[in-house]
């Protein structure tokens, strides 16, 4: 296992990143680094969780790996399956998705909002980090549209159509774990927003999930999709 920085180097470096020699500075230097670490160290461990119970461990089998009881595994890392999704981290075209997402789901007759509308979503802001790499990839909405055809069929209309209510969409259980995720992917790029771009990373959080399926259908590996999205941002940034 590749050794993180011990403890002399970490003080270093804080010394080095206050720029003085005031030890308030360097207290309040140490204090929003341990912060920052803590945070960043508990989205890498819940990433793996997440993926662990994607792939259809149990809490039983998840929390004898982490040597705690099953009880306290749950409780830390179940809300990333369960929680309403918030989106206060979220840029616009990222909201866009997910709107556009819930109109997908209702021009289906879907009285719910699955991972298969979140990637046909994705197409409505072409603009967008992840609509760019999904078609450099050649997944186009057109070829996706046709698997979430065989894999979530268009429903027929109900006399009284289910109307989605953008206060409280009806998110299924994967769906929002996606939506969850993508603050984890933002963390882990060290983001301070969830962006289209962490929302594509966050499908594969889930191996079970139909978007997932679609995208690994299509060729796109998590691997190439991070690649593919690292250098996006670093184009953006020079």
């Amino acid at each position: 296992m590749t050794p993180g920085p011990d403890l002399q180097q970490l003080i270093n470096t804080i010394k080095t990143d206050a720029g003085s020699d005031d030890e308030l500075e360097q207290l309040a230097t140490a204090a929003a680094t341990i912060s920052e670490l803590t945070g960043t160290g508990d989205a890498a461990l819940g990433f793996f969780v997440d993926r662990a119970r994607g792939a259809g461990k149990s809490w039983v089998e998840i929390s004898g790996v982490l040597g705690v009881s099953k009880q306290a595994a749950h409780k830390r890392f179940a809300d990333s399956w369960t929680a309403r999704p918030a989106f206060e981290r979220y840029t616009q075209r990222a909201r866009s998705v997910v709107q556009a997402a819930a109109d997908i789901a209702g021009a289906r007759n879907h009285d719910f909002v699955g991972t298969e509308h979140l990637l046909l979503g994705m197409y409505k802001e072409p603009g967008a980090v992840a609509a760019k790499v999904l078609v450099q990839h050649g997944i186009t909405e057109e070829s996706v549209l046709r698997a979430v055809d065989v894999e979530s069929p268009a429903a027929e209309p109900s006399a009284e159509p289910k109307s989605l209510d953008g206060e409280n969409p009806p998110f299924t259980r994967r769906a929002a774990h996606v939506l969850q995720g993508a603050v984890g992917e933002a963390l882990t790029l060290g983001h301070n927003y969830v962006g289209t771009e962490h929302l594509l990373l966050a499908f594969y959080r889930d191996q079970a999930g139909i978007a997932t399926k679609i995208l690994l259908e299509q060729g796109l590996e998590e691997s190439a999709a991070w690649t593919d999205i690292r250098a996006a941002l670093e184009g953006f940034t020079k």
